[in-house]
């Protein structure tokens, strides 16, 4: 009996030690399996105190009056399957005449409290059919990215999402992006992962940052392109407007449109060209677009240059495969005219940390006010996370990995080998300052004999 009671104690205590010190083993040894049968036990009486029952059917009522037996109860969505995860719980559910998916979204919180789970999120897969995650633990909270992330071509891994999965950057399904936070927010460091993940690949990096170039120039080596001033970021901007009207030529070149060509060798954007015929993607990446939309001049020339050409790469750059990831701390119409057309150019949508309301509608505001409530509930020691809205309406949280600037200048300096050189945007490549030359031990000189 003493040694059942010792072995007792010491499992008590593996779970407590693992549930603080590692969840993720947690949740798998024990967590799981208590969760799974948690849902069992109070899936119908959770779903009708949620309100996602429906009343019995007709032919139930007229069955039931005619019996002159009591009125069925309401009918609960089927459960069709339930599965542990790495860091909670899947549950596919099968919708009853008259609900729909938002029904479930929107009763995510109730869901959360009644399983006694972390998180709830649901999406629909297919209509009459909704999948509802549960995460067992804060997953946020200590990152750690998946060990299977299945990067691309201008697809990387650059996050945590909060069901444990990766969050991809991927430009050739979401062209353009901003991100919008507060200072100490996480922004730099969510800009650093994505240049460390991109320093591998084909493409041809460019940076805009008006503030001399100090969040930018340590990854000169993998720059193709620099502008580290107003008058030079107009200038560089002009410049790939005029690149991508030259590769639309070269599209317009390649398609050899006739009555008997083929539908798949009809090119109209670079990814249908042949591969000896196609220019390397470009990725801009522009630090603060408040000091390029900003001007104390009632009609400043330069401004109009800058905000018309990147509205012209936003609306008409991703055939010709340039990206753009503006970053700022905020975006809205006080930055001047053009910039509300600019932010409906770009699809993706990232929020860190913000300091007040109106910063997160000018981002989410179009797309869910859910995801604005969500982006204003960041608490100040998570830094790096962040809301991402997506036009269909659907949010998640995500945090990105602590990257350091050295981490990242690391990848920069090992593949500059990679960096492409780009005849249109050669007269803003970044001169390397020449490396310090290592300081003279002074010589020792013994005082001479008197």
């Amino acid at each position: 009996m003493g040694w059942l009671l010792i072995g007792l104690v010491l499992v008590v205590v593996l779970v407590v030690v693992l549930r603080w010190r590692r969840p993720a083993w947690y949740w798998l040894a024990f967590g799981a399996l208590a969760a799974m049968v948690r849902v069992r036990i109070r899936y119908a009486d959770v779903m009708d105190a949620c309100h996602l029952t429906v009343p019995a059917s007709r032919w139930q009522l007229a069955l039931a009056r005619w019996r002159k037996s009591e009125i069925p109860r309401q009918r609960t969505p089927r459960l069709m399957r339930i599965a542990p995860t790495r860091t909670g719980v899947r549950l596919r559910i099968g919708l009853r005449p008259g609900q729909d998916a938002f029904e479930f979204s929107a009763a995510a919180d109730r869901l959360r409290h009644s399983f006694g789970v972390h998180q709830v999120t649901s999406r629909e897969l297919k209509p009459g059919v909704v999948e509802v995650t549960m995460t067992g633990y804060d997953v946020l909270d200590r990152v750690r990215m998946p060990a299977r992330c299945k990067p691309g071509t201008l697809r990387v891994p650059i996050a945590l999402r909060e069901d444990g999965g990766a969050f991809y950057r991927d430009y050739r399904e979401t062209p353009h992006s901003v991100t919008v936070g507060a200072t100490q927010s996480g922004k730099s460091v969510f800009q650093r992962t994505v240049i460390q993940h991109l320093a591998p690949q084909a493409v041809a990096l460019v940076g805009i940052d008006c503030k001399n170039g100090v969040e930018l120039g340590p990854f000169a080596r993998r720059l193709s392109a620099l502008a580290d001033n107003p008058d030079d970021a107009a200038n560089l901007l002009d410049a790939l407007v005029e690149r991508m009207e030259d590769i639309y030529q070269v599209i317009r070149r390649a398609q050899r449109i006739s009555a008997d060509t083929p539908d798949a060798e009809i090119a109209a954007n670079i990814w249908d060209l042949p591969e000896h015929l196609r220019p390397v993607p470009v990725v801009v990446t522009i630090d603060e677009i408040a000091e390029l939309a900003l001007s104390a001049k009632r009609h400043d020339p330069r401004r109009d240059r800058i905000i018309t050409a990147l509205i012209r790469l936003a609306q008409l750059g991703r055939a010709a495969g340039i990206f753009l990831d503006i970053y700022g701390q905020r975006f809205g119409s006080d930055l001047g005219d053009g910039i509300t057309m600019l932010r409906a150019q770009l699809t993706g949508r990232v929020v860190h940390r913000v300091n007040d309301e109106s910063t997160a509608k000018m981002a989410f505001g179009d797309i869910s006010p859910h995801a604005v409530f969500a982006a204003t509930q960041i608490p100040n020691v998570r830094r790096g996370m962040a809301v991402v809205g997506y036009s269909t309406g659907e949010w998640v949280r995500i945090r990105t990995p602590h990257t350091r600037m050295r981490q990242a200048v690391a990848a920069c300096n090992r593949h500059a080998a990679l960096t492409p050189h780009l005849p249109e945007l050669a007269r803003f490549k970044p001169v390397l300052d020449p490396a310090p030359a290592p300081a003279l031990a002074p010589v020792e000189t013994r005082p001479e004999a008197a």
